[in-house]
C-alpha cells in the first residue's frame, strides 16, 4: 500500500495547485483522477479562460508556477462595470506599483502547466487516469482502493472533484443548490481595435456580458467572452452562423473593438449555485467547486478555489511542523472557520448581483446606476471593491501575500 501525507481526489486546476503547494513545503500527496490527462489538455476539451486575481498570482509565483506561466497571459489593468452601454461606468484601475488586477489565462494552458509542475515535483504522485472504487475513513487514516486493485493511504482525504463531487455526496454533506435559468456562451473573438488590457462587465436584463482581454496571437487582437443568455436560447445561440453570432456580439459590445472574427469554437455550460453546509468531515476537507459553486458574474470561481488552497496548505504545513496528525479534527476546524465565512459572503454577493442586475424596468436600472455612481465617487468604498477583485480582502493566508508558509 502506497502512503502519502494526503490523498487528493481530483486533478483539476485546484487539486493540482494544492498538490504543488504542499510539495513546496515538504508534504507529500497522491492525486487521483479518472480523466486521462492527454484528453483533458487537448484542444477543445475546455475552451474557457480564467482571470487569476493578483493575490492568487502571488501564490502561483511563490510555489513555482508563476515562472512557468510568465509572459503567457494577458494582464488586466482596468475593470469597467456598466449597466448596459450607458456612458456612466464604474472603473477600477490598477495601481502601477501594485501590478495588474489580474491576469487572463486559457484554462487549457493552466491545466497543462500545473500538470507538468506536479509531474516534476518529488512529493507528488499522479495516478491519472485511475478510478477510485472505495474510500475508507476512520480514526487512524484514510484508504482508497482503485479499480485496478491499487490501494493508497494517508492521513487526510481532500475532495477536489468539482461541483458533482461523489466524495462529498458519500460523506452526507448537505448542499444548498439551485439552477439559474441561464446558460453561459463562451468563445474567443478576434477584433480590429486593441483591448488595451481592459476587462468589461456589461449588465443587461437578459444577463451579463463579460469581455475579457486575451494575449494577441498571429491572427491579431483577441478577447474572451462569457455571454449569459436564457437557457431556452442556448441551442439557438450555438447554432447561429458565425456572421450572425458576431453581429449580435458586436451589438452587445457597442462596437467598441471594431469588427469581429471567430477565433475559437463556441461552447456553453449551464449556470448554477451551490454551497455546502460544511467543508470538512472526519479526515476529510473539501476545496474548490466541491465546496462551493457560484455564478461567473465576477470571475471569482477559480480564485475562491485558490483561496481554499492557500488556507488549507497553511493549516496543514503548520500542523505538520507541530507534529500533529494532518487529519486532526482541530486542524480541520481551523480550515473550516477560516474559509466558511469568506466563501459564503462571496457566494451571496454574486447571487445578489445576478438577481439585481437581472431586474427589468426603469426603476431598477436607475437604482443600479445610482449604486455604480456611489461606488465610483467614494474612494474607501471603491478600494474595498478593488480589494475583493484582487482577492486581497479579509485575513489572507500567507501564500496569497507572496510569502511561503
Amino acid at each position: 500500500m502506497k502512503r502519502s501525507d494526503v490523498i487528493i481526489l481530483g486533478g483539476g486546476l485546484v487539486g493540482l495547485t494544492l498538490a504543488v503547494a504542499l510539495d513546496a513545503h515538504g508534504l507529500t500527496s497522491i492525486v487521483i483522477d479518472p480523466a486521462d490527462p492527454a484528453a483533458a489538455q487537448a484542444a477543445g476539451f475546455d475552451g474557457r479562460a480564467s482571470a487569476v486575481a493578483s493575490a492568487s498570482w502571488k501564490m502561483l509565483e511563490t510555489i513555482g508556477i508563476g515562472a512557468r506561466l510568465a509572459g503567457r497571459g494577458c494582464p488586466i489593468d482596468t475593470i469597467r462595470v456598466s449597466d448596459g452601454l450607458g456612458p456612466r461606468a464604474l472603473a477600477f484601475d490598477a495601481d502601477p506599483a501594485g501590478g495588474p488586477l489580474g491576469i487572463m489565462f486559457e484554462n487549457r494552458l493552466l491545466r497543462r502547466t500545473l500538470h507538468a509542475a506536479a509531474q516534476a515535483a518529488t512529493g507528488v504522485t499522479l495516478l491519472m487516469p485511475a478510478q477510485p472504487i472505495s474510500t475508507e475513513r476512520d480514526a487512524h487514516e484514510v484508504r482508497v482502493t482503485l479499480a485496478d486493485g491499487t490501494r493508497v493511504a494517508g492521513a487526510l482525504l481532500i475532495a477536489a472533484e468539482g461541483r458533482n463531487s461523489p466524495t462529498r455526496e458519500a460523506a452526507g454533506i448537505a448542499v444548498a443548490r439551485w439552477r439559474y435559468d441561464h446558460a453561459a456562451i463562451i468563445a474567443t473573438l478576434g477584433h480590429e481595435a486593441p483591448h488595451e488590457n481592459v476587462a468589461h462587465e456589461i449588465f443587461y436584463p437578459s444577463g451579463p456580458f463579460a469581455l475579457l482581454p486575451m494575449p494577441d496571437d498571429d491572427s491579431g487582437h483577441r478577447s474572451a467572452i462569457v455571454w449569459t443568455v436564457a437557457a431556452r436560447d442556448r441551442a439557438a445561440m450555438l447554432d447561429l452562423p458565425d456572421r450572425a453570432f458576431l453581429a449580435e456580439a458586436e451589438k452587445r459590445m457597442g462596437g467598441m473593438l471594431g469588427g469581429l472574427r471567430a477565433a475559437s469554437p463556441r461552447a456553453s455550460y449551464p449556470l448554477g449555485f451551490h454551497h455546502t453546509a460544511t467543508i470538512t468531515g472526519e479526515r476529510l476537507a473539501l476545496v474548490g467547486d466541491a465546496a462551493h459553486g457560484i455564478h461567473p458574474i465576477a470571475g471569482q470561481g477559480l480564485n475562491l478555489g485558490f483561496r481554499d488552497v492557500a488556507a488549507l496548505a497553511e493549516v496543514l504545513v503548520e500542523g505538520a511542523r507541530l507534529g500533529l496528525d494532518l487529519g486532526d479534527a482541530q486542524l480541520l476546524d481551523r480550515y473550516q472557520r477560516w474559509r466558511a465565512l469568506d466563501t459564503l459572503l462571496v457566494a451571496a454577493a454574486t447571487d445578489s448581483l445576478t438577481r439585481l442586475f437581472g431586474l427589468p424596468g426603469k426603476a431598477p436600472r436607475a437604482v443600479r446606476r445610482f449604486g455604480l455612481d456611489v461606488v465610483q465617487r467614494i474612494p474607501p468604498l471603491k478600494r474595498a471593491f478593488m480589494a475583493e477583485a484582487r482577492g486581497e480582502s479579509g485575513r489572507l493566508p500567507r501564500l496569497l501575500t507572496g510569502v511561503s508558509v
